[in-house]
């Protein structure tokens, strides 16, 4: 980064911060007569997550250092669900929690009407066409802060690299080439060459987005169209890893992740936001690349797409634990909460400062996921085709290609049958 980028660096960092302490209403000069008046106490604002150990542990210390500065409003952290007890006041949600959270009646805040009403400053970055749509509502309001964004991105094992000769600083940058690569892991004494997290999200609906191939056939009707050329000749290469144990498969969620810190896996595909955990967990030195692509394919790569656990807002609270609330969240979205964040939680910007923040030189090596992540998703323009949607994140829909998928990897059926399938069965969904 240039000395004009690290000043704009600078710059975008004092602005923020200043016009926040400019948003700050002026307080009047007490009466000399009068004595001071006591704060009143605010219930706890209960913020409550199912991140896991390493992720709740991360926004533990975000909490613990807003606590110190705002000791009368104290957000206090628990990792259930939303649906333990109380409603509370903030709530992460992943895609897992959302089907139950908003099915009957509204159980949510929208974001951006409490951070009107309170008067906090929110600082945001416009929501970008790759980015899940499930936060916004139709007029392109935030309802929730999608504070814990992703991108699939390629993680692998230099030392596991370096024993099968390969070059750990250059990664395989297309399908082709890493499996030249998954042969030379073998070769070198590799059980496990390759793995991935969340096989459908990375390997078919990311994969067809990279590739500005739809996932998704919209009209009166929306159902999935993921069985064109491109996606079952990706998927029956990957079933020719799985025989040729090239490929391991642990799950549908995250399992692969921890055997890949483990040491088990050479390579693994997974959430961009995946990077500060395997550094702490991982005994081995990790790297981090784009998403593989296929090069014979016209036009690739394109862009990927952004999708994670967002935080809503409770309803049925007072209006100062609203107050407490936005002032939490407005909290979140300074540069140093930007910063703090993006390093020991691994997720994506959520405005302007958290952005420079990635291309800045002095945090490279912290950031790295950060980088990647960020460059392949705005690689190209996104198209009508490449942009995210809703629709994939049904459960009932995820559930079709998940099963399809499996039973590919299963030898029960060829690509071209299960994905056919999948696109047939999604048709048949009210």
């Amino acid at each position: 980064m240039n000395m004009l980028n690290r000043g704009a660096l600078c710059v975008a960092f004092a602005t923020l911060f200043s016009a926040q302490a400019l948003a700050a209403p002026k307080k009047p000069a007490p009466k000399p007569a009068a004595p001071a008046a006591a704060p009143v106490a605010l219930k706890d604002i209960e913020l409550v997550h199912t991140l896991g150990a390493d992720k709740g542990a991360q926004l533990q210390k975000l909490v613990d250092r807003y606590n110190a500065a705002n000791p009368h409003a104290k957000v206090v952290l628990h990792e259930r669900t939303w649906n333990e007890g109380t409603l509370p006041h903030l709530m992460i949600l992943g895609e897992r929690d959302l089907p139950g959270f908003l099915a009957g009646p509204q159980r949510y805040r929208p974001l951006y009407q409490v951070m009107k009403e309170s008067g906090e400053r929110f600082e945001t970055l416009r929501a970008p066409a790759m980015m899940t749509p499930t936060p916004i509502d139709s007029a392109n309001r935030l309802i929730a802060l999608p504070v814990a964004l992703s991108t699939p991105v390629m993680f692998y094992n230099k030392q596991a690299f370096r024993e099968a000769g390969l070059d750990p600083e250059a990664a395989p940058k297309t399908w082709q080439a890493l499996q030249g690569a998954l042969g030379k892991l073998v070769a070198s004494g590799q059980a496990c060459p390759y793995t991935t997290a969340q096989p459908a999200w990375i390997l078919v609906e990311n994969m067809s987005a990279w590739h500005n191939e739809p996932v998704v056939t919209e009209g009166k009707k929306a159902s999935l169209a993921i069985n064109g050329m491109l996606e079952v000749k990706h998927v029956a290469m990957l079933s020719s890893w799985v025989k040729a144990r090239y490929l391991h498969l642990f799950g549908r969620e995250d399992e692969a992740t921890e055997h890949f810190a483990n040491g088990e896996c050479a390579v693994l595909t997974a959430p961009s936001g995946a990077w500060p955990t395997l550094k702490r967990q991982a005994a081995f030195d990790v790297g981090v690349a784009t998403l593989p692509y296929h090069e014979d394919y016209y036009g690739a790569p394109q862009n990927t797409l952004a999708d994670g656990p967002a935080l809503w807002i409770g309803t049925g609270k007072s209006a100062a634990e609203y107050k407490a609330v936005a002032r939490f969240v407005s909290f979140w979205l300074t540069a140093e909460s930007q910063v703090e964040w993006q390093r020991n939680a691994g997720y994506l910007p959520l405005n302007q400062a958290g952005l420079l923040a990635s291309e800045s030189r002095l945090l490279a090596a912290d950031l790295l996921n950060i980088h990647v992540g960020v460059q392949q998703l705005t690689h190209k323009k996104v198209t009508s085709i490449s942009k995210a949607s809703t629709y994939p994140q049904r459960a009932a829909v995820r559930k079709i290609i998940e099963e399809e998928l499996e039973s590919v990897w299963e030898d029960r059926k060829p690509s071209k049958l299960a994905l056919d399938t999948a696109v047939a069965r999604s048709r048949q969904l009210d």
